[in-house]
């Protein structure tokens, strides 16, 4: 999970970079989707390492939703 956030920022300097470097903006942009590719990747990896068990659900209070196609995608990546 380190990883992931730690990607998440180099992509947000990334496009920061981009709004102040128009002559370079599309490069920026590609390294920005590119880390925050690598982000969704470590957690998906995390999610698949660590599924959630019925007690840790139970005390969050969320329930699992098959139909969430948010984590299918993040998983299939």
């Amino acid at each position: 999970m380190k990883n992931a956030s730690h990607y998440r920022a180099l992509a947000s300097l990334y496009r920061q970079q981009a709004a102040y470097n128009p002559a370079q903006c599309w490069h920026l942009l590609g390294q920005a989707e590119r880390w925050e590719h690598l982000a969704e990747q470590d957690l998906a990896s995390h999610f698949e390492e660590c599924p959630p068990n019925s007690s840790e659900l139970a005390k969050s209070g969320a329930t699992p939703n098959a139909n969430d196609t948010r984590w299918k995608a993040i998983a299939a990546a």
